[in-house]
C-alpha cells in the first residue's frame, strides 16, 4: 500500500471510529454527520467523500470487518481450506464483547445502545443486510476465481453463503442476548463457543474445500 493510500485508509479510519463513539454514546438519530465532523476535526464535505450517507458511517465498522474476512481467504496460505481461514480471522476479533466480559459496564451500555439502534431502525437493518450481501459477494468472486471448474461460481456461493451464515447468527445472537434482561457477563465466551460449535457443523462439508487451490 502506498503512502497516499494509507493516508486514506487511516482518514477512512478516524472518521468511522469517531461516528460510531458518538452513535454509541448518543444514539443514531442525535448525532449529525456536521458533529461527526467537527469531533474528528474534518470537513462535512470530506466525511461525505469518505462516507455518502449515515448509514454508511454508522456499518464502517462492520463492514471493515467484513472486508478482513474476505481479505483472510483470499490470502491464506497453500493448504489452508477457505473455512479455516474464515475462522481463523472470525474466532480472532472480541472488541466490546472481550471488554464487557471483563467488566467494562461502559462497553456493555455501548453495545446495548447501538444494537437498540439497528433493532429499533428498518432503515439500519436493511443497511446491515446489503453490507452482509456486499460481503457474500465478495468472498463468491474471491472463492470462484481460484478454479476455472464450470460449477465453481455454484460452489463459491453455496461456501460463501455458508461461512458468512455463521457471521450472520452470531451477530443476531448477541444482538438478542444484549437486550434482554440478563447480563451477558460470558458472553464473548458463549460467542466463542457457538462460534466453534457452527464452524463444526460446516467442517464435513466443507473441510477440504478450497485446500490446495492457491499455489
Amino acid at each position: 500500500m502506498g503512502l497516499r493510500e494509507l493516508k486514506k485508509q487511516q482518514m477512512r479510519e478516524r472518521i468511522g471510529d469517531t461516528a460510531w463513539r458518538l452513535f454509541a454514546e448518543r444514539g443514531f438519530d442525535r448525532v449529525t454527520v456536521v458533529e461527526v465532523a467537527r469531533a474528528a476535526q474534518v470537513s462535512e464535505a470530506t466525511v461525505f467523500n469518505y462516507f455518502p450517507t449515515k448509514e454508511d458511517l454508522f456499518y464502517s465498522r462492520f463492514e471493515a470487518l467484513g472486508e478482513q474476512l474476505v481479505e483472510a481467504v483470499r490470502t491464506r496460505p497453500p493448504g489452508e481450506s477457505a473455512l479455516a481461514a474464515f475462522r481463523r480471522r472470525l474466532l480472532a476479533t472480541s472488541g466490546l464483547l472481550a471488554r464487557v466480559e471483563a467488566g467494562d459496564t461502559t462497553a456493555l451500555t455501548r453495545l446495548r445502545t447501538v444494537n437498540r439502534m439497528i433493532a429499533d431502525s428498518p432503515a439500519l437493518q436493511s443497511r446491515e443486510q446489503r453490507a452482509l450481501t456486499a460481503c457474500v459477494d465478495a468472498l463468491c468472486g474471491a472463492l470462484a476465481a481460484e478454479s476455472a471448474a464450470p460449477d465453481d461460481d455454484v460452489m463459491a456461493r453455496v461456501a460463501a453463503d455458508a461461512l458468512f451464515g455463521v457471521h450472520r447468527a452470531l451477530i443476531a445472537h448477541v444482538r438478542r442476548r444484549v437486550l434482554s434482561d440478563e447480563e451477558p457477563a460470558r458472553l464473548a465466551t458463549e460467542v466463542r463457543q457457538l462460534a466453534e460449535r457452527a464452524f463444526e457443523l460446516l467442517e464435513d462439508g466443507l473441510r477440504d474445500y478450497g485446500v490446495g487451490r492457491r499455489s
